[in-house]
């Protein structure tokens, strides 16, 4: 095998096959493994270095061994490594085993009665990996019938569906625990004092120069009363802030700045600040805003009675 596989093939092969294992089996994130761990790259130099020493070595043996031959055997090994890939024994009884063709001696011991047109035909069995191949095909042909058409099993049709489903499943459960891929239609109102807290910090940094601090509006609107531009609750402001407001004279966009989760939480908090009537205030801008989603009140009041009624 050496003569097909030459040290200058082997070396490499293996080096690199040791490499991707490796990189695929090490978790390294959008790094290469030998880059963000160090240590892989020393042990890859050093088994590199073992590699072509255990080259020399095992070439240095075999021609000591070959100077320890008697010429009988110098001459047998020579005619072995003459011989062509074909001719070599073990690819012999490896094929005889494979196809247990006869040899061209029984030839006549194969031959059948009948010929046609002085052609003569053998009578030859099937080759063992042929035999084989068919067996395991008509094994899988009753297991399938049997799995499908008798028992019901699902087909890749209903897999498919399956498969799709689940998937949808396991993306939203990802959103869930994923704040930085969340959008205006998975937002929800946060309530927590620290979540509030952090809001609030990130609308001291950023929005209180057009609102002002108390969010009582200066260059921008009035965030503490009911009218809204572009619409209130959670996810048309998250959608604003995150998109901008309207074109050329509203609020620029902030997804470049802010994350999804600091937009969650600054949205949060201004919405915290309804009703709470800060000093000399901006008038109102846009229009009230209704959650067409809360649940409605009832404005039907009970009948007075009539004490009028003549009893």
């Amino acid at each position: 095998m050496k003569k097909f596989f030459p040290v200058y093939v082997r070396v490499p092969v293996i080096f690199f096959i040791v490499f991707g294992l490796m990189e695929y089996f090490i978790d390294s994130g959008d790094r290469p493994a030998f880059i963000k761990y160090p240590m892989l790259s020393v042990f890859l130099v050093v088994f590199l270095f073992v590699l072509i020493a255990i080259e020399i070595t095992l070439n240095a043996v075999n021609r000591v061994m070959y100077q320890l031959m008697t010429p009988e055997e110098k001459a047998k090994l020579e005619h072995e490594n003459s011989l062509s890939f074909n001719e070599r024994e073990w690819y012999k009884n490896l094929m005889q085993k494979l196809t247990k063709t006869q040899p061209i001696e029984r030839e006549g011991d194969l031959l059948m009665d009948h010929d046609y047109d002085g052609i003569k035909e053998l009578d030859n069995n099937l080759p063992p990996w042929w035999v084989y191949l068919f067996y395991i095909c008509i094994i899988f042909g009753v297991i399938y019938v049997a799995r499908y058409e008798l028992f019901g099993g699902n087909d890749q049709e209903t897999e498919l569906k399956m498969e799709m489903a689940q998937a949808k499943v396991d993306v939203e459960e990802y959103l869930k625990t994923a704040p930085d891929l969340m959008d205006e239609k998975t937002v929800v109102l946060l309530t927590d004092e620290a979540d509030l807290a952090a809001g609030k910090v990130i609308f001291t940094t950023n929005c209180a120069a057009c609102h002002r601090a108390d969010a009582g509006g200066q260059i921008g609107p009035n965030l503490t009363d009911d009218h809204w531009i572009l619409g209130g609750g959670i996810k048309n402001l998250f959608h604003t802030i995150t998109n901008g407001g309207r074109d050329g004279k509203g609020m620029i966009s902030w997804k470049g700045t802010l994350k999804p989760k600091e937009i969650q939480k600054v949205a949060s908090y201004i919405l915290s600040l309804q009703g709470s009537n800060p000093k000399d205030p901006k008038a109102p801008d846009g229009e009230i805003w209704v959650d067409d989603s809360a649940p409605k009140k009832e404005t039907a009041g009970k009948k007075t009675a009539d004490t009028t009624q003549v009893k």
